[in-house]
């Protein structure tokens, strides 16, 4: 059986406060009168009744606000009976002061109660060193760090129950952020990678459909490509069911440009010769299939050009077509976070990731522009050889 954190902390403070009352009880009782009995009754009330609203309130998270009234009803109900118990006075000190501080602790800021809590220890220490009956130097210590000890237990199991409670709310937090993460990313992957080989299949099927009777030998081809084109889209699927995407600029290009070539689009390609990390070659990858996608799925276009640069510590993808993009949304550019599709919107969440941006926007009358800048970590490191977790960026250029 698990336990509860806020029902083991409302067991210790209850233990604490019995077994600290209950040899105070027996003592009155014992050797007290009746008005002795009746002072322990009514100060008990007034003691435990705001250490309950305390302990309630402190638990529960509740800010305390306002004048301390119940804490100073306490601190009454605190020192006040011992004058009227004589020399019986140490029997309610002694169990009293201990308990008090836990209070003080949950109630004041510890800027205020610290202080507070060092003189109890203090008082405690004199009292008990050099008062009768049996006042002593190890009585003192050992009372003193009864203040101490007994006070912060209070305290540190109260707050235990308020963290404990705040780290479960965090975790569920956290749980659900990862959870609505991971649909985000399959949402993204799914439209990214499904949409551009869906766009490659109805652009094949329907070339292939067309040359099936005047020049079928043609049409097989398109049919055989178009059958790779649906095995890497299951793979796709594979990968993103299994978290794990690669992707490879120069491969990228190359399926965009054959892509383009079978829509009738002319592509010129212009990458320049530089190598980059992994992550960063991955991101420019979703940038050419993107905007391969919107040419092939939302323009008119007849030539496309695909170039990559080095502007200072960062590297710079141009996708440009000649044919505006459907359903861009009025003459205004679409750029930064406004406007665009949801294939936009992912590809500026994969640019924001590593630090870079995406801007699309129209060229003259017709043209359209998506352009996407990465900043490289080590700018130093460009152009060097390749090496482990490098991306190769370099390749001639092309013209389909």
């Amino acid at each position: 059986m698990r336990i509860r954190s806020q029902t083991l902390a409302i067991a210790v403070v209850g233990t604490i406060s019995v077994g600290f009352t209950i040899n105070l009880i027996a003592s009155v009782l014992m050797f007290g009168s009746l008005p002795h009995d009746g002072i322990m009754v009514v100060a008990m009330v007034a003691f435990f009744v705001p250490h309950y609203l305390h302990i309630r309130a402190a638990l529960r998270g509740q800010a305390f606000r306002g004048f301390p009234v119940a804490l100073l009803v306490q601190a009454v109900a605190t020192y006040a009976p011992s004058l009227a118990f004589g020399g019986m006075w140490y029997f309610w000190i002694a169990p009293m002061v201990p308990i008090l501080m836990g209070s003080v602790l949950l109630r004041l800021r510890f800027a205020v109660a610290l202080p507070i809590v060092a003189c109890a220890m203090a008082v405690h220490a004199w009292v008990f060193t050099t008062v009768p009956p049996g006042g002593s130097l190890s009585s003192g210590f050992y009372f003193a760090i009864t203040v101490f000890v007994t006070g912060f237990v209070i305290y540190a199991v109260t707050r235990l129950v308020v963290v404990t409670r705040e780290l479960e709310r965090a975790r569920a937090d956290l749980a659900e952020a990862a959870v609505l993460k991971e649909r985000l990313r399959i949402s993204r992957d799914l439209h990214d990678g499904l949409g551009h080989s869906l766009s490659a299949i109805a652009l094949k099927g329907d070339l292939a459909r067309r040359l099936v009777e005047r020049d079928p030998a043609v049409a097989a081809g398109e049919l055989e490509e178009l059958v790779r084109v649906a095995r890497d889209a299951a793979q796709d699927v594979r990968q993103v069911a299994r978290g794990f995407r690669e992707m490879s600029l120069s491969q990228e290009v190359d399926r965009g440009v054959a892509l383009l070539a079978a829509s009738g689009v002319r592509c010129h390609v212009n990458l320049a010769d530089v190598e980059v990390p992994k992550v960063v070659g991955e991101t420019l990858a979703w940038g050419v299939r993107e905007g391969i996608t919107n040419v092939v799925r939302h323009s008119r276009a007849t030539t496309c050009s695909i170039t990559t640069s080095l502007r200072g510590r960062a590297v710079r993808l141009e996708v440009v077509n000649d044919g505006r993009i459907e359903g861009d949304g009025g003459p205004a550019p679409v750029s930064g976070r406004s406007g665009g599709g949801g294939g936009l919107a992912g590809l500026r969440e994969r640019a924001e990731q590593v630090g870079g941006s995406v801007v699309a926007e129209r060229v003259g009358d017709s043209g359209f522009r998506l352009v996407m800048e990465i900043p490289v970590p080590d700018a130093s490191s460009l152009g060097t050889a390749a090496g482990p977790g490098t991306s190769e960026l370099s390749q001639p250029e092309v013209t389909g």
